[in-house]
């Protein structure tokens, strides 16, 4: 699948640009442009996981959730009991 692209435009400092084109030139990356795609998604992956902290951090500080995790887990607890019998078994 083809996904859109967009154009933009962004003031980088002159030394990380310069490092870029070398690492261009120099077959570490692509192109320049692929070189900062690819920084802006680990980027982005960073900023994700910290989302998902944050809110982990939250549930765990709220009751509700809490007690509605500990329903699960017992709730499984026989499962969970079963399978790890079984890999004792393989």
């Amino acid at each position: 699948m083809v996904k859109k692209v967009k154009n933009v435009t962004f003031s980088l400092p002159t030394d990380l640009m310069e490092r870029y084109r070398a690492y261009a030139k120099n077959s570490y990356i692509n192109s320049v442009n692929a070189g900062v795609k690819e920084a802006l998604e680990e980027y982005s992956v960073k900023i994700e996981k910290e989302k998902l902290k944050k809110e982990m951090m939250k549930a765990a500080k709220d009751p509700l959730f809490i007690q509605d995790l500990e329903e699960s887990m017992r709730d499984f607890e026989s499962s969970d009991l079963e399978i790890i019998g079984r890999e004792k078994e393989w």
